[in-house]
């Protein structure tokens, strides 16, 4: 299998990020190891590509369901798949896409899960936080993620110069290296203010915005870590991840009567389709309260 070379187009070529290309890189060595079980293939030996048939796929897609893997992480494990026979295709390293004909198991289209409102303000308005460079950034975290709605991996990679303190913007690098703006709060801006201060007493050189008490980069490992540790203090939701605030930006902005193709652009949604799972959320939380409030519901 050409796995390094496809794995190589998707970094260069593509703009695809480590963690990315790293997913894919996992699910076709996934797929190759069962192709090697299948055939009784010595470890010393590489798997042909043409190896992989159609019944072949069929069978491990159905190992993995009886495996008590989701349709979300079976369909996620086929479409690398179609990816790296499209790939191939068109670099002339084969002639068929035994892919063509499969269909991904059906998958219930989950709501996503966000923190309600009066959640998310006694977190940030009522929660104490220490008045320390730690408690000040981690604060200020969480509330750059509920008022910009960014991505962990957008929100480690965020640069001091990433910040415009007389426009009140941050410029933001998503996905595939595509960048966005975003408007920032004035409350906000005062958060930033106070943990920039708080940052420069930690004497660090780095250019990261978001950095450690040793002044390294902060990572989306410690990031998602305390997200979870902030949210359990005013949610039992079992999700406590910087996505759920991610979630509750879209939900918030759109109950309070935003306009869905500006959320689409805030978020970094290439299609209006993924912005319009939050209107079902908001009707969804609607229905809820009409059925809790109304006395003929």
């Amino acid at each position: 299998m050409y796995i390094k070379e496809f794995c190589d187009y998707l970094k260069y070529e593509r703009n695809y990020s480590a963690l990315t290309v790293d997913s894919y890189e996992r699910d076709l060595q996934h797929v190759g190891d069962f192709v090697r079980g299948m055939r009784n293939i010595d470890n010393d030996k590489a798997v042909e590509d043409s190896y992989i048939e159609e019944k072949i796929i069929r069978r491990w897609m159905a190992s993995m369901l009886e495996a008590g893997n989701t349709a979300s992480s079976v369909n996620r494990r086929l479409s690398s798949l179609r990816s790296y026979f499209k790939f191939l295709l068109r670099k002339g390293l084969c002639e068929t896409d035994p892919t063509l004909r499969i269909a991904g198991p059906k998958k219930e289209k989950a709501l996503p899960y966000f923190v309600k409102e009066n959640e998310m303000e006694h977190l940030l308005d009522d929660v104490p936080f220490p008045d320390t460079f730690e408690g000040n950034r981690n604060r200020l975290i969480l509330e750059m993620f509920y008022d910009t709605g960014m991505r962990v991996s957008e929100l480690v990679s965020l640069d001091c110069n990433d910040i415009d303190m007389q426009g009140n913007r941050v410029k933001v690098t998503g996905k595939r290296n595509k960048q966005r703006v975003i408007p920032l709060a004035p409350l906000l801006m005062e958060r930033i203010k106070v943990y920039l201060q708080k940052r420069s007493e930690a004497a660090s050189n780095s250019e990261a915005l978001y950095i450690d008490k040793k002044g390294r980069r902060l990572t989306d490992y410690k990031v998602r870590k305390m997200v979870s540790e902030e949210l359990s203090l005013v949610t039992t939701m079992k999700k406590r991840s910087p996505h759920v605030l991610r979630h509750s930006f879209a939900t918030a902005m759109l109950n309070h009567g935003a306009d869905i193709e500006a959320v689409r652009r805030l978020l970094g949604h290439e299609s209006l389709a993924t912005t319009e799972i939050y209107t079902h959320t908001s009707m969804e939380e609607l229905k809820k309260n009409y059925q809790l409030a109304h006395p003929r519901a």
